[in-house]
């Protein structure tokens, strides 16, 4: 009788533990299991992933540079030759900005003055000029990418200019009166050229000085009043006859203002007259 033999019981479990093996079910030829394969296109659509952001950064970062570029405003180039050609001021391509200066030197109060969107800032400079004529500093900023907004360097950067005087307004036109605001608590004093404030400034006792025009077709007189809360209460507000948005600089028409009826000279002997007093009243 022919008999048969098992194996033993401790042989057919090793062999059953060998087949059921979860390391030799998920291990691949070459000795790679599934899970790193898993991971390898994981990999690639992360890479893919920070990639497309990358691009997307460098492509928005560029697109701002170019349209910051696009459509500036020039100055006019008659009103600036005056103003070089003028021997009752010191005119300074410096660091901090363009500056006007008495001749003479003598300055004991200072006005840091911010652009208007998309405007060359030489295009105040003949503007401004009668003031520094009658013994203000003027430093008229140059905001980066030609937006206020994109610049977030305080008042101390631009009075620097002029270590001398101590007492600074602050002012600008258009967006950078917008930007003045942001920066007034630490002036003297704040003085808006066809502007407002979207800063509270009700609760401070800030001199503040706005001046607008009555053609203006951007910063409207109804704008400047709906604005109107935002200042300290003794606010003084002078609207210029005629004037225009673009009459507070020298840069030409602009896009959706109003027609002005007031010209050049005139409106600068306004500026001087209402702005220069303004000024003097806060200087020690």
């Amino acid at each position: 009788m022919r008999s048969t033999r098992s194996s033993p019981p401790s042989a057919t479990r090793w062999h059953s533990a060998r087949q059921h093996s979860p390391a030799e079910r998920t291990r691949r030829p070459g000795g790679s299991s599934v899970a790193a394969v898993q991971q390898k296109p994981r990999r690639r659509v992360l890479r893919r992933v920070l990639w497309s952001v990358v691009i997307v950064l460098v492509l928005a970062v560029g697109g701002i540079l170019v349209w910051s570029q696009v459509g500036v405003m020039a100055a006019e180039p008659e009103p600036l030759a005056a103003v070089r050609e003028n021997p009752a001021i010191t005119v300074t391509d410096a660091e901090e900005g363009i500056v006007l200066e008495p001749a003479d030197g003598s300055s004991d109060r200072g006005l840091v003055f911010i652009p208007g969107a998309k405007v060359d800032p030489w295009a105040y400079a003949s503007i401004l000029q009668g003031i520094a004529e009658e013994g203000t500093t003027v430093v008229i900023t140059r905001p980066w990418l030609h937006l206020a907004f994109f610049d977030p360097r305080g008042l101390g950067s631009f009075t620097s200019a002029a270590p001398d005087v101590d007492t600074w307004a602050v002012g600008g036109h258009s967006l950078g009166g917008v930007r003045a605001c942001q920066l007034a608590t630490d002036a003297d004093a704040l003085v808006l050229f066809a502007s407002y404030c979207a800063t509270d400034l009700a609760g401070t006792d800030l001199p503040v000085l706005s001046v607008s025009g009555s053609e203006d077709g951007l910063s409207t007189p109804e704008k400047i009043a709906d604005a109107r809360s935002e200042l300290p209460a003794d606010a003084e507000f002078v609207e210029i006859d005629g004037a225009s948005h673009a009459s507070f600089g020298d840069y030409g028409p602009q896009s959706g203002d109003g027609t002005p009826t007031i010209d050049d000279e005139e409106m600068h002997a306004e500026i001087t007259e209402v702005v220069g007093g303004f000024l003097e009243q806060i200087a020690p």
